[in-house]
């Protein structure tokens, strides 16, 4: 039997980046990119690389380019940790699984590196099908908490659960990490609600932007451990964006859920440096009236914004600065 499982990109819609310092969140997964993962049984245990594993170039030049836009690592590593997570799960709660062996493999379409989570979406849809395959059941929380520890204990990967939850749940979701709860459960209070509740969003990006979320979050984490005031201030405000987002979303408040979006980026840019780039894309949004933030650690946007002809003047400024642009496609699974 061939085990078929899918993950989704998230776009973080307000709080990012304080889901890794105990704040809180929104985001949601949209289905218009996807990871697919096939696996099946087989008499060794064999990874097969992916999309994100190019091996043959065209030419030096070819190389060169695939590094300096994606890095040096695909999704083997990814599926390596995971695999050893899984296990260290079935370990450490005792669950009992069959004696056999697999062989997986994944593709990928979503934009790599570029702040939408395509490496969380490779470990969840592998994560999903191993599950599938050995017939352990992972409650949700803990689910999300298992692809992180792939990411960060593993990989040395810096990053927040925001990513993990959202396509764990595979709905919107509203997180809060306070520490009271995630010391008591070792998770976070997470309320999935439905996409009805969503006003419409674009979500814009540029291929051409590629730095790993890691140099973000390692680079924030340094001076939030230092105590840097600004830091622990931004902290808190991303944490009181997202319940005043929450409530703007619940009143059908879409001007309101707009102006604390284009607060969150503001608070940001305030404590990261922000690459020229990023910033063009948001200044561009925001001249036809439409609002923008991260959807993540950069490289995409997400915003609102009022009609279908402020839709086609956004689309059409950012086409001319080789900006792709979609409507997204946002995935429910009805548990809201």
């Amino acid at each position: 039997m061939t085990i078929l499982t899918k993950s989704y990109p998230r776009a973080g819609l307000i709080g990012n980046p304080s889901d890794g310092y105990n704040g809180k969140t929104i985001a949601f997964l949209f289905s218009n990119f996807s990871v697919d993962v096939e696996l099946y049984e087989s008499a060794e245990l064999n990874i097969i690389p992916g999309s994100r594993d190019k091996l043959v170039y065209t030419s030096l030049g070819d190389l060169d380019i695939d590094i300096r836009n994606y890095g040096y690592y695909g999704g083997i590593r990814l599926l390596k940790a995971v695999i050893k997570k899984f296990l260290d799960y079935c370990k450490k709660t005792d669950t009992q699984v069959p004696k056999k062996n697999f062989t997986i493999r994944y593709q990928s379409d979503i934009p790599k590196r570029l702040g939408l989570a395509g490496s969380s979406a490779i470990i969840t849809a592998a994560l999903k099908a191993i599950t599938l395959f050995y017939d352990v059941t992972i409650p949700k929380p803990e689910f999300a908490n298992l692809v992180l520890e792939a990411e960060v204990e593993e990989l040395s990967i810096g990053a927040g659960l925001q990513d993990r939850v959202a396509q764990a749940y595979e709905s919107p979701v509203y997180m809060d990490f306070g520490k009271k709860h995630m010391l008591k459960n070792g998770y976070g209070n997470y309320i999935p609600f439905s996409k009805t509740l969503l006003p419409d969003f674009f979500i814009a990006f540029r291929r051409d932007l590629s730095e790993g979320s890691e140099v973000i979050h390692n680079n924030l984490r340094e001076h939030y451990n230092a105590g840097n005031h600004e830091v622990h201030k931004a902290m808190d405000r991303f944490s009181e964006l997202t319940t005043e987002a929450y409530e703007a979303l619940i009143n059908k408040d879409p001007g309101k859920l707009g102006t604390l979006m284009n607060e969150n980026f503001d608070l940001r840019k305030s404590i990261i440096q922000i690459d020229k780039k990023n910033l063009e894309m948001i200044r561009l949004a925001r001249s036809v009236g439409a609002s923008a933030k991260f959807t993540g650690s950069g490289g995409a946007i997400i915003g609102t914004y009022e009609d279908e002809q402020m839709y086609k003047e956004l689309a059409s400024i950012l086409k001319y600065s080789n900006i792709e642009i979609i409507k997204p496609k946002i995935v429910d699974n009805g548990q809201g």
